[in-house]
């Protein structure tokens, strides 16, 4: 069994409080505490937080928020802390616990439970037929992967998935591996979460990255936050609107869910963050329809070409879009058509509201729009990419400082992981520069994403799944479908840290291979190792362990993608896979002659902090084939559910990462003790003839008459827009098909999913 882990699954105990109005604060620091030194100690929490986010220590994997040039010694967040402590922690899962634990047993675990057993410590294998994994060697274990890969009918039968947790030398490594191996099949966490971010910016600015950095945010006289919740997600965000807002400048704040951090904000690194009230955040509040946000930009920009037209040549930016874009004309003919009437409708809001954000938005000269997958999950999250950059490129802010588009990650790397070339759809510049670089000729067909490679293995075109960090079965939507694929295959293969789902859900093999984390420290036959990440605004920096290794059997993400290229692809050839696994620096050298913005890599990432990438965008240069901002004119959209049904957007708990719970309780919200539960407002339902604490079925429908059924929800009163609901995945990833994907990005639509409540137990349930 796992050392002084847990050994009872939780259970839903529901309590409710009031959902909280400020955010951080010294509850936030003693709850951090409390987490890591319960799971790490208080040894291995001091070195793990005091280098957590500093020039030379661990890139926390928390999120991707940029680190600021001036550090303060304690520069992480309650999150952070925990997620860190969570690698850090001395639970160890053994091949003793493997032996008493048959899968099928595991399979029925939560996902909590799963985490908390600790750290993996050697590989494991579940071989055909049987009922429990088993230690094996990293020499037959990669054998086993190598033999399965050569064998398959086409490369293009074997998937190779990764989360942004990897690296970038990690993963210019991997992607390096699948294509000398014969695929682009490299589905990746974006598929599920940004891609329509950077399919919207590609389309309009020609760069799928965001263009502002933290000095902007600090000096922008109005900061739209769309779509996400920073306190929870992403809580140092928090601490550069503090600043925004101790400049001058304003907060706009559009989200479903009120969220305690876009409130007030109580920055415990600071004294009135302690003893003071800290500082309010959102100027205004819209909670918006899920979906709605669209509908609001688009009337937004109305308002501005109507501003425009009663005080000519003030409001505008004319010799900016005649410069630098095209497109304008089509674009404001149509919005001048949008109406109030179906803007109301669509948002939930008031034109009181509206109108009260163009004032702030007319009174701004520097203005900045960050969002996350409030927008980017919907089915048309892509036009709602598209319009909001229209709305910046109407008053010229892009370029300049103060002002630019931020799409806020989630995870540490999964920027950098894109920019290394994990991308199903790489450009054929990537490819021609890494077959010049390595002297073989990558395929050119692309590859499955996150989607169409669920529906490969479930269609049996594809056989072998390999998984380098995170959790696809839990990641993907359409929870049933997505196990049953994984299922199908010959062999599923995951390098992970920690014990999650996506072990339990086997293919006929079944292989854990186990890594080292952030927190680790890495020793290669040159030394010792750091790796780089690239966070949200560019920054390209080191990432460096401090622990020794939960395990002397654990190898490098490095080390097992270098040993499997060798294994699969046979001796010979231009690639140095024992040289890259035994020096980092050498991998960077080859990166720096492949990937654009990368010259120098191993001088400029040597300092202190690292280096920011160029954007083409800040210099007025758009790589679009016009060479200039694209204006698109975008239809209205918006969900309309039928009578007796609501909007149910899917969400993280405050003490959750990714699809991981830590803990019970979504503490800003007010929930404890319970996972399993649907936030509705008071009026919707009085409406449907509930009562607060009825216990439910969530159904979901779909236009092609299908329903998918989550049992056994418990509902909680709360005060989200009308006609909507908040529910937590990856509980309610079942309710979301496989085919129910955003428009161009093939983005899973969790975020807009209409429901209806069913008595649990009722009519149906049998079907679910």
């Amino acid at each position: 069994m796992s050392a002084s882990g847990p050994t009872e699954d939780p259970r839903d105990d529901l309590r409710v409080t009031a959902p909280k109005r400020v955010a951080a604060g010294v509850p936030a620091v003693a709850h951090a505490m409390e987490y890591s030194l319960a799971q790490a100690g208080p040894r291995r929490t001091l070195l793990t937080l005091l280098s957590l986010n500093q020039a030379e220590g661990i890139d926390c994997p928390g999120c991707a928020w940029p680190d600021p040039q001036h550090r303060h010694k304690n520069e992480y967040c309650e999150n952070g802390a925990k997620h860190v402590s969570d690698e850090a922690t001395t639970r160890r899962v053994t091949r003793e616990f493997f032996a008493a634990h048959p899968v099928d047993e595991l399979d029925r675990k939560s996902d909590l439970w799963l985490n908390q057993q600790g750290r993996l410590t050697e590989p494991m294998v579940k071989r055909p037929g049987a009922t429990h994994y088993e230690p094996i060697g990293w020499d037959e274990a990669l054998g086993i992967v190598a033999d399965e890969l050569t064998a398959l009918g086409s490369p293009d039968e074997a998937m190779f998935y990764t989360s942004g947790r990897l690296n970038n030398e990690a993963a210019f490594l991997l992607q390096l591996f699948a294509r000398a191996y014969g695929t682009n099949n490299l589905p990746d966490c974006s598929n599920m979460c940004h891609e329509s971010s950077g399919s919207g910016l590609g389309e309009t600015l020609g760069i799928g990255k965001g263009s502002v950095s933290l000095d902007d945010i600090h000096e922008s006289d109005l900061v739209f936050v769309v779509g996400q919740n920073p306190g929870t997600n992403h809580p140092r965000m928090l601490s550069a609107l503090e600043e925004t807002k101790r400049n001058g400048g304003k907060v706009i704040a559009v989200n479903p869910l009120p969220e305690a951090g876009l409130f007030r904000f109580k920055n415990p690194q600071k004294a009135r963050g302690v003893v003071g009230r800290g500082t309010e955040i959102a100027d205004q509040f819209l909670k918006i329809r899920p979906g709605g946000d669209l509908a609001l930009f688009q009337m937004l920009n109305r308002l501005l070409l109507e501003a425009e037209d009663a005080a000519p040549g003030t409001v505008l930016d004319h010799d900016y879009i005649a410069a630098h874009t095209t497109g304008f004309d089509a674009f404001a003919a149509h919005a001048r058509t949008i109406t109030w009437e179906h803007v109301l409708t669509a948002t939930g809001l008031t034109r009181a509201e509206i109108e009260q954000v163009h004032a702030q938005v007319l009174a701004s000269r520097r203005i900045i729009v960050c969002w996350a997958m409030g927008l980017t999950q919907h089915k048309h999250g892509v036009p709602t990419i598209r319009e909001l950059v229209s709305f910046l490129l109407l008053r010229g802010n892009l370029g300049r400082p103060g002002a630019g588009v931020c799409p806020v990650r989630g995870h540490s790397n999964v920027q950098g992981d894109r920019t290394m070339g994990i991308w199903e759809r790489v450009p054929d510049r990537f490819l021609d520069a890494l077959a010049a670089e390595f002297d073989f000729a990558p395929p050119r067909a692309h590859g499955y994403d996150s989607v169409a490679g669920v529906r490969a293995m479930r269609d049996g075109r594809a056989k072998v799944f390999v998984g380098v960090a995170g959790n696809f079965v839990r990641a993907m939507s359409d929870s049933d479908v997505t196990e049953a694929a994984l299922r199908s295959c010959s062999l599923t293969v995951q390098i992970s840290t920690k014990l999650n789902r996506s072990h339990t859900v086997c293919g006929e093999t079944a292989l854990i291979l186990p890594t080292l984390g952030r927190s680790d420290r890495d020793v290669q036959a040159s030394g010792e190792q750091f790796v780089t990440v690239e966070d949200s605004m560019s920054e390209v920096h080191q990432s460096r362990g401090r622990l020794a290794p939960a395990s002397p059997h654990l190898l490098s993400e490095v080390a097992i993608i270098s040993r499997l290229a060798r294994r699969t692809l046979g001796p010979g050839g231009a690639i140095p896979w024992e040289d890259f696994e035994a020096d980092y620096a050498l991998v960077r050298d080859r990166i720096a002659r492949v990937v654009p913005g990368f010259e120098d890599f191993n001088e400029r990432v040597a300092v202190p902090g690292g280096f920011r990438l160029p954007n083409p965008v800040n210099s007025g240069v758009f790589p679009t084939p016009s060479g200039k901002a694209v204006f698109v004119v975008n239809q209205p959209e918006w969900i309309e559910p039928p009578a007796g049904h609501l909007v149910l957007q899917t969400l993280r708990s405050h003490d959750q990462w990714n699809t991981i719970p830590y803990a019970m309780n979504d503490r800003y919200r007010g929930i404890h003790d319970a996972r399993r539960i649907v936030m509705v407002n008071p009026d919707d339902l009085a409406e449907l003839g509930l009562a607060d604490r009825d216990l439910v079925d969530l159904v979901s429908v779909w236009t092609d008459g299908s329903e998918r059924r989550a049992e056994g929800f418990r509902v909680v009163a709360y005060p989200a827009a009308r006609g909507s609901a908040a529910s937590y995945y990856p509980e309610t990833n079942v309710l979301v098909p496989l085919d129910s994907v955003a428009e161009i990005s093939n983005t899973p639509t969790s975020k807009g999913v209409i429901v209806r409540l069913e008595p649990a137990g009722g009519a149906g349930a049998a079907a679910g």
